[in-house]
Order: structure tokens, then C-alpha cells, then sequence
């Protein structure tokens, strides 16, 4: 291939790659493989012959979703090496995100979102993320499954059966959301236990990643674990994660402890996530928080 047509692909490419890395994160959910991904789609396309694409868009759609499918299947052959975690999340302040960081967690794209997609199975995941999330029609789809696009409609459809009687939605609302998570530390901080019972769903659910993921049913219990923190209380930064209210810890040192995520459905708190991996948040990239 000429420096010439190189440089034009590598130019296409790169205008490409943030909706490139959010179809991989919606896929993966983790944005180290994602950024993999769109890696190996750019070896790909810089080994083809690009005169012989007509449709440089839909190539690297293709390419993009085959790469997933392929390391989904991996990921399922080897489920019983794999670690149920929390999926990657995308931590920012709360005067917004970066156009990249836009990209990967647009259309709602939310911790418990990513946990039902992570139930399915890789064709249904991959059917469901390109129809209802990029519109991707079902004939393109149906090739890169290697399956008749009546079969592919029939995956995505189960798929969002799956993901409408799980997903937990959050309110749109953020300082909404704000208002309740601030309660709920104020609370936490004065060790206010039928206060904290009010502001949580009787159901809620907490699920927490410390290298191996742990979940808490119930207000009580999730009350009582948060009292056992509270020494940590005055020391969060409110911050948004995946879009939604969230929360940063660190200990007096200033290491961070945690990371965590609410969804808020009315005037209660229905679901808690907390990364406290310690290996999880050394890779986070907080340098941008404000």
C-alpha cells in the first residue's frame, strides 16, 4: 500500500475511532480490551487491500464486531478462569465528559446495563449492541454471526427481553440524583441508621468488587455496611460515573479507597456499585476529575 493511501486510511480511521471504541466497550465492557479491539481493527485494515472497499464504514463495523464476537467466545470458553467483576467504568467530574469519554458511555450506557449484557450470550450481545444501540441493519449482522438475518432479528430481540426485565434505569434527573447520594452520605456521616433505611429501596442491591464481586440485598444490611464506613464519609468527592451520581473515597493519606456508582429510582437509592480493587483503581485515569 502507498504512504499516500496509508495516511488517508490512517486519517478515516482515526475520525472512526471513538465510535469504534464505544460499539467495543458496549461489547467487552472494559475499555482496555476496547481500545484492543479497535487496535486489532486498525492492523486489519491497515493490512487490506483498500481499494477493494467499497464501504469503509460498514468494513470497519464488521471488523469491529467480529473482533468482539471472537473475544467473547474466548471469554465464555474460559468462564470458569474468568472473575466476576464490575465492569470497567467511566469516572469524570461533574462538569461533564470529554467528547471520548461521551462516546463510550452515551445512550445510557450504565454499570447495570453492561452487568445484563454480560449474562448473554455472544451472538445475542453482539445482535442486540449493533440493532438497538448503533442500528446496525440485521443483514449486516447476520454476516459477521455467520447466521440468516431472521435468526439475527430473533437474538436481539431475546437479548432485549433480557435487558428490559433486568437493567435497572436510573433517573435522568442527575442532580436528582445528586440530592439523594448527598443525603445519603449526610447520614452516613452522622450515623443516622433509620435515616439511611428511608433512603434506600427495601430491595436495594450492592454489589461490591474487591477482586472477587460480592453482592448485599436489602436496606438494612446495606445500611449497616455503610456504617461501617463512615470514618470515610467526609472524605468523597462527588463525581460522575458512567453519567450517573457517584462518588470517589480515599483514605486520610489521600489514597483512594474506592469508587463508587448509585442508581436512583424517586427518592431512593435502588442499586449501589463499589470498585475497591485496589489493582482496578490503579489503572483509572482520574487526573481529569475536577
Amino acid at each position: 500500500m502507498a504512504d499516500r493511501d496509508q495516511d488517508w486510511l490512517a486519517r478515516r480511521f482515526e475520525e472512526k475511532r471513538n465510535h469504534l471504541r464505544a460499539v467495543a466497550y458496549r461489547m467487552l465492557g472494559s475499555s482496555t480490551e476496547a481500545d484492543d479491539a479497535v487496535q486489532e481493527a486498525w492492523l486489519r485494515l491497515s493490512r487490506s487491500e483498500s481499494s477493494a472497499i467499497e464501504n469503509l464504514d460498514g468494513w470497519l463495523t464488521t471488523v469491529i464486531g467480529r473482533v468482539c464476537l471472537d473475544a467473547l467466545r474466548t471469554r465464555q470458553a474460559r468462564r470458569e478462569e474468568a472473575l466476576e467483576t464490575i465492569p470497567d467504568v467511566i469516572v469524570s467530574g461533574e462538569g461533564g465528559t470529554d467528547p471520548e469519554q461521551e462516546a463510550l458511555i452515551a445512550d445510557s450506557v450504565g454499570i447495570a446495563l453492561l452487568i445484563v449484557l454480560e449474562t448473554l450470550a455472544p451472538p445475542e450481545r453482539l445482535a442486540f449492541v449493533l440493532h438497538d444501540m448503533f442500528a446496525v441493519p440485521f443483514e449486516e449482522i447476520a454476516v459477521i454471526i455467520g447466521c440468516s438475518p431472521v435468526a439475527a432479528r430473533q437474538l436481539a430481540s431475546r437479548a432485549r427481553r433480557r435487558v428490559q426485565g433486568a437493567a435497572a434505569v436510573p433517573d435522568v434527573d442527575v442532580k436528582h440524583q445528586r440530592k439523594i447520594v448527598d443525603a445519603f452520605f449526610a447520614a452516613v456521616r452522622d450515623g443516622n441508621f433509620e435515616a439511611l433505611i428511608a433512603m434506600l429501596d427495601p430491595d436495594v442491591v450492592v454489589r461490591s468488587d474487591h477482586g472477587t464481586l460480592r453482592e448485599i440485598h436489602g436496606a438494612r444490611p446495606a445500611a449497616e455496611g455503610a456504617l461501617m464506613f463512615a470514618h470515610l464519609a467526609p472524605r468523597v468527592q462527588p463525581v460522575l460515573v458512567n453519567g450517573v451520581a457517584g462518588v470517589v473515597s480515599r483514605l486520610p493519606n489521600g489514597q483512594l479507597f474506592s469508587v463508587m456508582c448509585f442508581i436512583v429510582k424517586g427518592e431512593r437509592i435502588a442499586v449501589i456499585d463499589l470498585i475497591r480493587d485496589p489493582d482496578r483503581l490503579r489503572k483509572l485515569d482520574l487526573t481529569r476529575l475536577k
